[in-house]
């Protein structure tokens, strides 16, 4: 069985790219990697509703925080049967987003902390009555907001499909997002996590050694 890594961050903060990063240090060293990215727009109809609701479309639904929230969810119990199988395929398998960022983002939309209602909720929902397979590591990539916000927009303007959403543009929602973030990592929210410095030098070969293969 494989071991299931979770990427989190704020939008900007460069998860693809210490996905990246990670996926080619796993492979020079022989191992098999699958990746996935939530939500999966292009994938599932619950995704393609978040992506019209954060367009304003579907009424006030982009407005409701537990529907999103559900939405989220959705995908990713979609997903949940590919990702047993992928785990028992390969020796890692890669996720940007997963259930801590419903709980983030959530939380911070009602200016909540980490032990709030909204982070227990999202707990009971996704991982006891969904039961989501349970990640190995989840790997906080911390950047400042702002410099996450700057990513962000250089990001949208140099990249055709990279518009940002509603959430993303909004910077008191991304500040109080990587607060909540950090609060997730500190308790260990679900399962081990490690905090990784987004705006130095990320040296792969050593997160890889002491964190992804455990």
């Amino acid at each position: 069985m494989g071991r299931l890594i979770v990427i989190e961050g704020l939008d900007g903060a460069g998860k693809r790219t210490l996905a990246r990063g990670i996926t080619a240090e796993l492979t020079a060293r022989g191992c098999t990697v699958s990746s996935a990215a939530f939500p999966r727009y292009s994938e599932d109809v619950h995704a393609e509703l978040v992506a019209e609701a954060l367009r304003g479309e579907h009424g006030d639904l982009g407005s409701s925080v537990h529907g999103m929230a559900v939405l989220y969810a959705l995908d990713r119990r979609a997903a949940a049967d590919a990702l047993r199988a992928h785990l028992a395929a390969h020796d890692v398998v890669l996720l940007d987003r997963y259930v801590a960022s419903n709980a983030a983002y959530g939380a911070a939309r009602l200016h909540q902390h980490a032990d709030g209602e909204f982070v227990s909720w999202v707990r009971d929902l996704e991982i006891t009555r969904f039961d989501l397979p349970r990640p190995d590591l989840q790997v906080l990539l911390r950047v400042p907001a702002e410099v996450a916000a700057d990513r962000a927009e250089h990001r949208e303007r140099t990249e055709a499909d990279r518009d940002r959403d509603r959430f993303e543009s909004d910077a008191s929602l991304q500040q109080r997002c990587a607060e909540v973030y950090a609060e997730l990592a500190e308790a260990g929210f679900w399962s081990p996590w490690v905090v990784v410095d987004g705006a130095t030098d990320v040296d792969f070969g050593v997160l890889v050694d002491k964190h992804v293969l455990g």
